[in-house]
């Protein structure tokens, strides 16, 4: 009898032991599922439905005020971005590429091609792309907090080191997504501070795909070339010296 109650103490001890172990592993991960939630933009269910809606040119040009220099929001090598309005209230981003430009048509290809079936939290939502003969553009969600570079280069700005470390893990989660969660690798090749955007809860979103590859299987373990732009790095080291 004695040596019974022995052993039923034993595995009494032993469960208890295993859940004073595991409780707080579970409570973290199950408060980090609530936080990522928590976070998530709360404008994605609007969004994902303007993903199956054509935006006509007529109404860009009506969300933007006709381009107006006004809602200019960036400016880059293939074109400029512009903040809208659409008639249902929705902020947008609308980025026009320049047609005297042969790489921007390759831009503006690369980035249909890439991102009509990516999906990810910390990648830019595209809602839909508009396009004829003297127009191409590509219309995704509006970021109110702008680009990373601003936070890094302007002394009006400041992170402190959670929020370092919350965008780093989420432009890490990005990258894996592309290089391991798709089908096929995705090479973004212009990694920089201008084009990680943070939403109004400061998580970061990876944008401007258009110098991006799309890799098979077999070209996956033989591309080392590096794409990236002059002052990728230079910005990284200096994000991470702050």
């Amino acid at each position: 009898m004695h040596r019974s109650n022995r052993k039923k103490l034993l595995v009494l001890y032993l469960f208890l032991g295993l859940e004073i172990l595991f409780a707080p592993i579970i409570i973290v991960f199950v408060w980090i599922r609530y936080r990522r939630g928590k976070r998530a933009p709360q404008q994605e269910d609007a969004l994902s439905t303007k993903k199956r809606e054509r935006i006509s040119y007529y109404e860009l040009l009506q969300a933007t005020d006709d381009l107006s220099e006004s809602n200019l929001i960036g400016s880059g090598s293939f074109g400029s971005v512009y903040k809208g309005i659409l008639r249902s209230g929705t902020a947008i981003a609308v980025k026009v590429f320049n047609q005297q430009l042969d790489a921007a048509f390759k831009s503006f290809d690369a980035e249909c091609e890439v991102l009509h079936s990516l999906r990810h939290r910390n990648l830019v939502k595209v809602i839909t792309s508009c396009s004829n003969l003297d127009f191409k553009a590509l219309v995704s969600e509006y970021l109110p907090n702008g680009s990373l570079e601003k936070y890094l280069y302007s002394y009006n700005y400041f992170l402190d080191i959670k929020q370092r470390q919350s965008i780093m893990i989420d432009v890490a989660c990005a990258l894996e997504y592309l290089h391991h969660g798709y089908s096929s690798v995705v090479i973004h090749c212009d990694l920089k501070p201008s084009n990680v955007l943070l939403d109004e809860d400061m998580v970061a979103h990876l944008s401007d795909f258009g110098i991006s590859k799309l890799l098979g299987e077999d070209e996956s373990d033989l591309y080392t070339k590096t794409l990236a732009k002059l002052g990728v790095w230079a910005g990284w080291i200096s994000f991470n010296k702050m």
